[in-house]
């Protein structure tokens, strides 16, 4: 009888964990921009960026940084200088080295907001 209870229970244990796990899905993401995109507006740091970045970054890359940044990003200046490093690390996906936030990667739209901010010249306003 103990033998039928304890597989019992570890065959549940098994399926609470398996049914537990979760995947990256761009469904799953929550977009931090909170603005519908217009293809005709361009994208500025002052109204679009600057609010992403400071959901997604500003907790680690504060002034002075905080849990192991090695930068603030609090300004436009900071932000852009590396913006295009920004870019590729929020691009990579969750687990692998380096990806940003380490909170897990922001919606794809999110990320291509970033890229039009770049392709659109940095614009700070």
């Amino acid at each position: 009888m103990k033998k039928n209870n304890l597989f019992i229970l570890s065959l549940l244990t098994l399926c609470i964990c398996i049914c537990s796990c979760s995947y990256d899905s761009e469904s799953d993401l929550v977009d931090v921009s909170n603005e519908p995109d217009d293809p005709d507006t361009l994208v500025n740091y002052t109204d679009d960026v600057a609010p992403i970045i400071q959901s997604a970054c500003i907790s680690c890359h504060a002034n002075p940084p905080v849990n192991g940044a090695p930068f603030a990003l609090i300004n436009f200046s900071q932000v852009n200088q590396r913006a295009n490093s920004i870019l590729s690390r929020m691009s990579f996906q969750n687990g692998a080295a380096g990806a940003m936030p380490p909170s897990g990667r922001l919606p794809q739209a999110t990320i291509d907001k970033i890229q039009q901010w770049i392709d659109d010249g940095k614009l700070e306003n």
